[in-house]
């Protein structure tokens, strides 16, 4: 199967966007409004605040951590398969949470399965849109993950009513029988290239069949061919590329057949010898991304901002009823109110983003100071309707989440934003698993949610100024004069300060 460029930008690439859009929204509907559960689970278990926030920290981190594992799963097995393997595990994680007995099998249950499983789900999307799309693939992609923000918005309000109507347990129940649905989705993604693993077998079938007429490419030839006469031109392998299609033990078996047990021997050597310098090289290129300063300051505004902007998801809710706000509490959630504004926000930002003379970075570090300076106001709000207002201001400025890609690539450039974008992930993924169970501490000590939105509104803001203060063209200056002259860099900082 070859690419077509005709498919791309239209035709069913359209079908590829509403499948990938309901996927993600059946997939991170419940995780999103997490808030809800949440404080069912705290009277269910009688848990301290800061173990049952475990349960959402990692349905939210796990996801982002495993981001390099999933995306190599979709490029090897392909998204429909990895699709639906994970609407298997999504809805199979949130049914088994209905049986939980503890929050230490929540953790398991909802917590690591659904969060693999949305992982999956993330990756395999993105992937089959950028496939289908080119010159619209930034409107396609925004699209599919509004999917994330819609579903957050209406399951709050969904899981309010399920949980009246028939519990925890058979709102979990409900919840995971309609994620099975993410398998139906997983049909309509049709692929527009044959994935690694479908290749290597059809290789190996092909080099058995033919084995007695045809004689076999070279040892050193890693690459992957089909030895039919419909086989597209070869392309030059990239680092990921090579470690995924690199399969050892099919050359070993196929230099035994033809010269011996030594010569395959050899074959293993020159294999391992091949895979060392491609692991080697991987790492010298994610050393080369980490020694831009622009890149290392949003590596730690990302993990910042995620620390402290993604508590309150989990904890508003509990905030509202521990204010004793409970009787104001109106038919919307205050997690649907964050989720539509993030929503908005993705949509309003990057519109702004395209606009030449605003720069990209100090664009993020506003709304990472805005989203700080909102959580230091929570302590001292006292009304639900300052909550909301508050919600609705945090939730917009964390649509920032969707310009991520775009600074990426003016910092390191569109050749390295693969490995790059992976990092940012692990870094965001390890700031959300840690943020929520540090409030949940705060509280269990101070007995109050004040300090905890203190010193999360702190770390935002820190981050905010982290990335502002080190991506001044000052310093793009120094570094170029201790740069050496047989350097050559993909992108630099004060590339990204003077583009917007």
């Amino acid at each position: 199967m070859t690419t077509s460029t005709t498919a791309l930008d239209g035709g069913w690439g359209w079908a590829i966007v509403v499948a990938s859009f309901t996927a993600q929204f059946l997939a991170y509907g419940s995780p999103q409004s997490v808030g809800v559960l949440y404080p069912e689970w705290l009277h269910a278990f009688q848990e301290g605040k800061g173990m049952t926030a475990w349960v959402g920290s990692l349905v939210a981190g796990v996801g982002l951590i495993a981001s390099p594992i999933c995306s190599a799963c979709v490029d090897n097995f392909g998204a429909r398969p990895v699709t639906i393997f994970s609407g298997i595990m999504v809805a199979g994680g949130l049914m088994l949470s209905a049986f939980a007995p503890n929050v230490q099998f929540l953790i398991f249950s909802y917590g690591i399965v659904v969060g693999l499983g949305c992982g999956l789900v993330y990756a395999a999307t993105l992937t089959i849109t950028c496939q289908y799309f080119d010159k619209r693939r930034g409107l396609a992609l925004g699209i599919v993950t509004t999917g994330t923000s819609v579903g957050a918005f209406i399951y709050a309000t969904a899981q309010n009513e399920l949980i009246v109507l028939y519990g925890l347990d058979g709102c979990l129940l409900i919840i995971g029988a309609v994620a099975l649905n993410l398998m139906a989705c997983a049909g309509f993604m049709r692929p527009l290239n044959m994935p690694g693993y479908y290749l290597k077998q059809k290789a190996a079938l092909e080099r058995n069949t033919e084995e007695q007429l045809l004689e076999k490419p070279p040892l050193d030839d890693l690459k992957i061919t089909t030895g039919s006469t419909t086989t597209s031109p070869e392309k030059a392998q990239t680092v990921k590329e090579l470690l995924i299609t690199i399969d050892a033990k099919d050359l070993a078996n196929q230099t035994e057949k033809k010269k011996g047990r030594f010569l395959a021997g050899l074959a293993i050597m020159k294999v391992v010898k091949k895979k060392q310098q491609a692991y080697t090289k991987y790492m010298q290129s994610m050393y080369e991304i980490l020694q831009e300063q622009a890149m290392v300051a949003f590596c730690i505004a990302i993990f910042l901002f995620s620390l402290g902007a993604f508590p309150p998801v989990l904890f508003i809710e509990d905030v509202a009823q521990s204010q004793g706000l409970i009787e104001e509490v109106s038919v919307i959630p205050l997690v649907s109110i964050g989720a539509i504004a993030t929503c908005v926000g993705k949509l309003v930002l990057g519109i702004l983003v395209d606009i030449r003379w605003i720069n990209s970075i100090y664009l993020y570090a506003f709304t990472m100071f805005s989203g700080g300076v909102a959580l230091l106001l929570i302590p001292v709000t006292k009304s639900y309707v300052g909550l909301q207002i508050l919600s609705a201001v945090l939730g917009f400025f964390s649509g920032n989440w969707s310009l991520t890609s775009y600074i990426t690539t003016k910092i390191v450039g569109l050749g390295r934003l693969t490995q790059a974008h992976g990092i940012l992930m692990f870094f965001g993924g390890f700031g959300i698993m840690l943020g929520p169970p540090v409030v949940g501490w705060f509280f269990d000590w101070t007995q109050s949610y004040d300090l905890a939105f203190y010193f999360s509104g702190g770390c935002v803001v820190l981050g905010a100024f982290i990335l502002f203060l080190f991506t001044l063209p000052c310093w793009n200056r120094k570094h170029a004069e201790n740069d050496r002259p047989d350097v050559h860099y993909t992108n630099n900082c004060d590339k990204v300060a003077s583009v917007a």
